[in-house]
């Protein structure tokens, strides 16, 4: 990588009661691949739209080589030879052929003779194994060939960065796989790429740096191991990890407490959580908050109780925080509670800090659990 290709700094889109670029602040070098990832909404695509001017920023800058993208009266007709993009709908002529789609653009834009054009078009069709489309027409294509031509289009105006937005979502999966070799293809030759994709097995493939955007913001970023592997951040982690998560916040004496059995029954049928998970949850629920902890703490009591259900290992991880002087519910001399708490769950472990809610107690509940003796 030879430097600083694109900077964004502090920028803002706000649409009418939605702001889904809050401030946004990215480095992209030359030869990076980076592949964008986050919830729906998260303003993956926005970014993208941004950069490429097709939409203006409410606040913020873009510079790319060091030319500001967004100062008025900057000409977005350069900016496009520059930086492609491809959509996940295609966006073929219809009316033309394979090569005169691949053409339009480098004779108009690049004053290209219809010849050069013509040349460049073949050749980067017999890239992507498809020379023999040359004279058809769009709908005479299945989705994986139009999503190739879309990326030979935008490849013949030699870019300097390429965006994808959700190239495959639109795809048959039969037909996913052909995009992907493209992909890598156009990667491996040095084309800086940013691609926003919702397949994280493909984004760990094909990238060398992952943006996880949350909160309005590149809220962490790093290799494809740290964020796969290593994320730092609670959101991302559980983003990756696909978590199912259930939060209650307890704050007196006289909460809703068959109100929050309810819940725990609710977020269990919405994510196909084991009944005995769901009833191991609801065990510990009354033990430790109703038995354990409410006797015990001081007015009012602040209790949170979050749970994170992992579908893959059928597990859930239970956090419980709350006020008071430091102590530990498996201390307690309530050994009823106690026995119906070590029997629901494992891995119970203890942790005193400071602050307002000092006390955590961390617990872990099985699908497959070994009985606790």
């Amino acid at each position: 990588m030879s430097g600083a290709l694109l900077r964004i700094e502090h920028l803002k889109k706000e649409y009418p009661g939605a702001v889904p670029l809050v401030d946004v602040n990215l480095t992209v070098n030359e030869g990076d691949v980076i592949a964008i990832i986050g919830p729906s909404g998260t303003g993956k695509s926005t970014l993208l739209r941004q950069i490429n001017r097709m939409e203006r920023a409410t606040a913020g800058t873009i510079f790319f080589r060091d030319e500001e993208i967004t100062a008025p009266g900057y000409r977005v007709d350069l900016l496009r030879q520059n930086i492609g993009m491809i959509f996940q709908s295609f966006n073929l002529f219809s009316h033309l052929t394979v090569v005169e789609n691949i053409m339009a653009a480098p004779t108009t834009l690049l004053g290209l003779s219809r010849q050069a054009a013509y040349d460049r078009a073949k050749e980067l069709l017999a890239k992507v194994g498809l020379s023999a489309k040359a004279l058809s027409y769009p709908d005479e294509l299945s989705g994986g060939q139009q999503q190739r031509i879309a990326i030979v289009r935008a490849l013949a105006m030699e870019p300097k960065i390429l965006l994808f937005d959700e190239p495959t979502s639109a795809l048959d999966p039969t037909m996913v796989g052909e995009v992907e070799a493209v992909i890598r293809q156009v990667a491996e030759s040095g084309v800086t790429m940013m691609i926003v994709t919702h397949d994280m097995e493909f984004a760990r493939r094909i990238s060398d740096r992952v943006l996880y955007m949350d909160e309005g913001v590149v809220y962490e970023e790093g290799a494809p191991e740290e964020i796969f592997e290593r994320p730092r951040r609670e959101k991302t982690r559980q983003f990756i990890r696909r978590l199912k998560v259930l939060t209650f916040f307890v704050e007196s004496r006289d909460f809703d407490f068959i109100g929050c059995h309810t819940e725990i029954e609710a977020f269990g049928q919405k994510n196909d959580v084991p009944k005995r998970v769901v009833r191991s949850l609801m065990m510990l629920f009354e033990e430790v908050v109703t038995q354990l902890l409410l006797p015990r703490l001081p007015e009012p009591p602040r209790i949170v109780w979050f749970v994170e259900y992992n579908p893959k290992e059928e597990s859930a991880e239970v956090s419980v925080r709350y006020n008071g002087e430091h102590f530990d519910v498996m201390e307690s001399d309530n050994e009823i509670s106690l026995r119906i708490v070590k029997g629901s769950s494992e891995n119970i472990r203890y942790a005193a800090e400071d602050g307002e809610m000092p006390n955590c107690l961390s617990l872990t509940v099985r699908h497959h659990m070994e009985p606790n003796a």
